[in-house]
């Protein structure tokens, strides 16, 4: 039976952060908490980041509504560009089928030499 992923509350992170601001050494604090000191490091960084909404709950951050309106609009963009581009695609090819009904085809000019060559 495998091993399940142990959840770690609010409260439990915020204690290791006191620990730690504290003066205590990374090592110290993750074999008191038994947790890894790379998880530790990872908490530290969330936690200077933005303070105040580390560790949002649920393992998971909360995204900051700044950076969401900003990739937001760097994909918005391209697809804008891209409708406009199918768009005139669109158009040209229009035009195209109607140059290619009104006009009419250009002769190779191989047929009419064909044309012209005796039979043998």
């Amino acid at each position: 039976m495998g091993l399940s992923r142990r959840k770690f509350t609010r409260e439990f992170k915020l204690d290791a952060m006191e620990r730690l601001e504290s003066g205590a050494s990374v090592a110290a604090v993750a074999r008191a908490l038994e947790v890894s000191p790379s998880l530790l490091q990872r908490w530290r960084q969330e936690f200077r980041e933005s303070p105040g909404r580390a560790f949002a709950g649920a393992g998971k951050r909360r995204l900051d509504p700044d950076r969401v309106a900003q990739l937001e609009r760097k994909i918005g963009q391209p697809t804008l560009e891209i409708d406009f581009l199918k768009g005139c695609l669109q158009r040209i090819e229009q035009q195209r089928q109607l140059q290619a009904l009104i006009s009419k085809p250009p002769s190779t000019g191989r047929s009419k030499a064909r044309a012209t060559e005796p039979e043998s």
